[in-house]
């Protein structure tokens, strides 16, 4: 179950940072606008990072999550311990300590994900997913009996071939930062991102997406496609 958990956070993270950055309308009017505007605060974080929090069914994983534009990502995880997934741009790593093996994948221009703040990450957003409030523009409780406040959008794909058929973003109405992510899929599984802890611009540097694996980890390559259920 883990390992599947791993693979859907891989897929959506992929996914989802080609989609957040674009530059938009100030104004905010409609669902639409107001992600725009969130897109235009993510198009000014050179770097960023938070504590993440991802939950399916039973499972849960913790760590934190870092990243530096424009293709750097980095999770190092505490639950479970050690884990670690690595994204430079050009190779896909992840080290699953209770397996001792690292799974590599290398992207093509074509299905590399990790470039936020782009033109095509806009794109691809709106031709596949129509954004609408849950509730309205106001304000509301991030979950019955919490104090936290979010905006919450719900995108729902345009075709069926989207592999989330829903995907609902809370944000922070002051920030304009996401604190919660929860996309359902085709088989209505659900997979939740927790966001806490976020500091943008603090200077990371790239020395921080290098990973030196474990010499005594089995290395398995261009996993992420082949049925690793």
């Amino acid at each position: 179950m883990r390992l599947t958990l791993v693979k859907a956070t891989i897929i959506f993270f992929l996914f989802f940072s080609k989609s957040l950055g674009f530059l938009g309308a100030q104004e905010i009017v409609t669902a639409e606008r107001y992600l725009q505007t969130v897109s235009e605060r993510y198009g000014t974080i050179r770097d960023y990072e938070a504590r993440l929090l991802i939950r399916s069914g039973g499972t849960d994983m913790s760590g934190t999550v870092s990243h530096l534009t424009p293709s750097f990502l980095r999770i190092d995880f505490t639950r479970p311990a050690e884990q670690v997934i690595l994204f430079n741009g050009d190779l896909l790593t992840i080290y699953l300590p209770q397996y001792n093996a690292v799974l590599n994948q290398a992207t093509t221009p074509r299905s590399s994900g990790a470039s936020l703040a782009t033109a095509q990450g806009l794109l691809l957003l709106r031709r596949n997913y129509i954004p609408v409030f849950v509730t309205g523009p106001d304000p509301q409780p991030l979950e019955r009996g919490s104090e936290e406040q979010v905006v919450q959008l719900r995108l729902t794909r345009r075709s069926v071939s989207e592999g989330f058929r829903e995907i609902i973003l809370s944000i922070n109405p002051n920030t304009k930062l996401i604190r919660r992510i929860v996309g359902t899929t085709i088989s209505d599984g659900q997979v939740r991102f927790d966001f806490s802890d976020i500091k943008v611009n603090q200077g990371i540097p790239e020395q921080r997406f290098i990973y030196d694996s474990p010499a005594s980890a089995n290395m398995f390559n261009n996993f992420l496609f082949q049925d690793a259920d």
